[in-house]
């Protein structure tokens, strides 16, 4: 099953990336962009409406490898262990689980693009998964081509690249040297399927314009190009919409 061009009623898009990179705070300004042009926005994370056995997997990470529960803060950091364990047997955990985690994916996405909905975002998708796994492994790159051909693409799939260190200062959760290997885990996943659409490092305003342009510009929004115009209300951010149009209409280099 595939999200493509003959379905353009409903826009499909997904945001992947390390702990801290800022996923939530991207997915909440494209929802709002979207939802004042008048779209109605379906938002799904992949945790809480996807994964499978995730009472189970909580449970593994806090009683039998002595992880911390709750979210980290700056203020509060704690230390998770879950999908930073590594082992033969947990890597098989993960090639299961993450099976049933992409048939379930597959309903979902089923589902939300026969909903009477403009645009589906969703928070993190099968690639968070599979960045958990060994790349160099070309049994894990094998299983990692089937996942991938199984599960719906969506129209864009944002991977956002972020400096560990920067990330951990805002979530901090997983030890740091994790956080370095889990990106470059990312851009090695992206090397092996192809497809997504990475963000590099910036500011988070700069990232927000980098994103909304190329949605715009990628799936055709030209009316809600045109009602975003005339509803921002700062100069630069109106500048910023009306560049869309003309030369600045183009495939970004991001």
């Amino acid at each position: 099953m595939r999200a493509g061009p003959d379905n353009r009623r409903i826009r499909f898009v997904s945001f992947s990336g390390i702990d801290g990179a800022g996923k939530t705070t991207q997915i909440d300004a494209l929802r709002t962009s979207l939802e004042e042009a008048g779209l109605r926005v379906l938002l799904l994370s992949f945790w809480n409406d996807v994964a499978r056995l995730t009472r189970i997997r909580e449970v593994t990470g806090h009683t039998l490898f002595k992880g911390d529960k709750g979210a980290g803060t700056p203020d509060a950091p704690i230390n998770r262990r879950d999908k930073n364990v590594r082992s033969w047997a947990m890597t098989l955990a993960r090639l299961l689980l993450y099976f049933v985690d992409a048939v379930s994916l597959r309903f979902a996405v089923k589902k939300a693009l026969k909903s009477d909905i403009d645009f589906v975002i969703f928070d993190r998708y099968t690639y968070d998964e599979l960045a958990n796994l060994k790349l160099s492994n070309p049994a894990n790159q094998a299983y990692i081509r089937l996942i991938v051909s199984f599960v719906p693409k969506p129209h864009i799939s944002y991977l956002l690249d972020a400096d560990p260190v920067q990330a951990r200062a805002r979530k901090p959760e997983y030890p740091l040297e994790f956080l370095y290997t889990n990106r470059e885990s990312y851009l090695a996943l992206n090397k092996l399927i192809g497809g997504l659409t990475v963000i590099s490092p910036t500011s988070i305003e700069d990232a927000g314009r980098k994103i909304l342009r190329h949605t715009l510009d990628l799936l055709c929004l030209d009316a809600v190009r045109s009602t975003l115009a005339q509803r921002l209300v700062g100069r630069d951010e109106q500048e910023s919409v009306s560049r869309l149009d003309g030369q600045d209409a183009r495939p970004l280099n991001l």
